[in-house]
């Protein structure tokens, strides 16, 4: 279903209760993460967002590496509630998009302009950002949910070795996507008039 842009981003929620069934083939999935590396805006036009699409085997490894990693450092007692989380939630869905940042483009940036050195990583982190929106709200308005994890930076050497990537992408967040089981808890606003100031 095509929303116009207001309607996907008020429809766009964090959903946690996934299945591993697909509304849209494996090329369409293929088209939102292309689309959105083409057309979402980066700083200086660096393009630094780098995107890794799991599916299938692929997408349950991640999340084999993720347990995996927290089993040598969450209590065994907790342990159980851990892993029932992921296998539930994020496992359990179709796929999860990895966003990384590349660093030799930030570090290029910082010596072609040393004045603003120490804005181009925290402006590098805003051009990941508009590229997990657009994703999350491309992949919503496709049928899936989804929401965004961090379970960086305890994985990202795994991640790495995994899928033989460059030590220069710096892994920030993980999305895992499926189809949605149920619909997303109501969701409260703080005021506008505390969040938003108008002049005119």
């Amino acid at each position: 279903m095509e929303r116009t842009l207001k309607e996907a981003l008020e429809h766009r929620r964090s959903y946690y209760a996934l299945s591993s069934h697909s509304p849209v083939s494996d090329a369409e999935i293929e088209k939102i993460i292309t689309f959105a590396a083409r057309h979402v805006p980066s700083a200086f036009n660096s393009q630094s967002t780098r995107m890794v699409l799991l599916l299938g085997e692929h997408h349950r490894r991640l999340w084999d590496i993720v347990k995996e990693t927290l089993r040598k450092i969450v209590p065994a007692k907790s342990f159980p509630a851990t892993e029932k989380k992921i296998d539930t939630s994020f496992a359990a869905g179709y796929g999860t998009v990895l966003f990384f940042e590349e660093r030799t483009i930030i570090q290029g940036l910082q010596k072609s302009f040393p004045a603003y050195e120490d804005k181009f990583p925290v402006w590098s982190q805003h051009t990941s950002a508009m590229h997990q929106l657009s994703v999350w709200t491309l992949l919503e308005d496709a049928g899936f949910g989804a929401s965004l994890q961090h379970y960086n930076p305890l994985i990202d050497d795994s991640v790495r070795r995994e899928w033989q990537l460059p030590e220069t992408w710096e892994l920030v967040a993980q999305m895992p996507f499926g189809k949605p089981l149920q619909e997303p808890e109501s969701k409260e606003f703080q005021s506008m008039d505390e969040r938003v100031r108008i002049f005119k």
